[in-house]
């Protein structure tokens, strides 16, 4: 039977490349909080965007999409939701706000939980939204032929309440005592919750709530500024793969977490970086020419268009595109390669 006692990690011996990556988030996170006092107007600008990101990242990892104006319009407010799927969308925007407004307040228990996921499904006529699931569910990966392949059979229904307040109260008692470091904690935490999978619907998407509601109550508040779900909707497959190889042996109390803690470090990493790249890119007002050029100076090596629109997120797929076009024209860059594998390389750095 399925067991929760967080102490017996405290004892485990987490490998270096772990190690490093904790010591650079918090390097990142120190120089965060000068940038928090310093640019708080290009901050707001990362805050709109990453909420925009988050919510149309999250939701298409499920499968749940429209326009991309459509998004826009959804997350300020100036359109109802039209479908079942903008439903979804809005709910997750309105979960994702609160949370960015008000994370101090939300305990790390089951009714807050429950709530969460209530307000999830507010916009939706499903009559699940705040309830535990009341069927076997499973953990399914939808390939690209349409066909879903089985990664992980969860808990049983009658099994999960208990469970989901058993790690909710190992959690807290964790860090209470400081007895470990909460960037290994919360993706051992957030595995836990994925294994269990406690509702008929909507546990992807309440895991990354999660995950950016632990971290902001831990002091990490990248994904306020920098879309954490937009990075693992783009490293997709290795997010599954961390998930299957972390819960081989999960129900015997014989899993090791250490390929979904290292996966979800190598996230928060890199949304430092880019939260620090993009402070630098978007202190100046400039052309959409001009911050292209200025992001492909970020870059070393091959990049792609998909790596600069990253950095730029404000500017349209068009606008990135013409830039590039034209940066390559002037013979600032070099695009290798066709279609999906054009790939650029800067000819000198400004």
């Amino acid at each position: 039977m399925k067991q929760f006692d967080y102490t017996k990690w405290l004892n485990k011996n987490w490998d270096v490349e772990i190690i490093e990556y904790i010591a650079k988030i918090h390097e990142c996170k120190g120089r965060q909080e000068l940038y928090l006092n310093k640019k708080p107007a290009v901050l707001q600008n990362l805050v709109e965007l990453a909420i925009i990101q988050s919510t149309t990242s999250s939701n298409e990892i499920e499968g749940i999409i429209t326009t991309n104006q459509r998004i826009k319009e959804l997350v300020m407010k100036k359109v109802a939701p039209k479908n079942r799927d903008e439903e979804e969308i809005m709910g997750y925007q309105d979960v994702l706000q609160n949370i960015h407004e008000s994370y101090e307040y939300i305990l790390v228990q089951s009714s807050y939980i429950l709530q969460l996921h209530r307000d999830l499904y507010k916009y939706s006529e499903k009559s699940i939204g705040g309830k535990f699931k009341n069927a076997q569910n499973y953990i399914q990966e939808k390939l690209k032929d349409g066909t879903s392949v089985i990664r992980f059979i969860p808990l049983e229904p009658f099994e999960t309440p208990k469970a989901v307040d058993d790690i909710c109260i190992n959690f807290n008692q964790m860090i209470t005592k400081e007895a470990l470091n909460p960037l290994i904690l919360i993706p051992i935490f957030i595995h836990d919750f994925l294994c269990i999978h406690p509702f008929n619907d909507g546990n992807g998407r309440m895991s990354r709530l999660l995950t950016t509601l632990l971290l902001y109550k831990s002091g990490y508040v990248v994904g306020k500024y920098i879309s954490l779900e937009k990075k693992i909707e783009n490293s997709k497959q290795s997010y599954y793969d961390a998930l299957e190889q972390s819960g081989i042996g999960w129900h015997e109390n014989k899993e090791d977490p250490t390929p979904f803690v290292k996966y979800m470090l190598s996230i928060i990493l890199a949304a430092y970086k880019d939260f620090e790249d993009r402070v630098d890119l978007f202190s100046e007002k400039l052309p959409a020419l001009e911050q292209v050029r200025k992001a492909a100076n970020f870059k070393v090596g091959k990049f792609t268009k998909r790596d600069i629109m990253e950095l730029c997120s404000n500017l349209s797929r068009a606008s990135v595109e013409n830039s590039l076009t034209e940066l390559v024209r002037e013979g600032y860059l070099e695009r290798h390669g066709k279609g999906r594998s054009t790939y650029y390389v800067l000819k000198y750095k400004i």
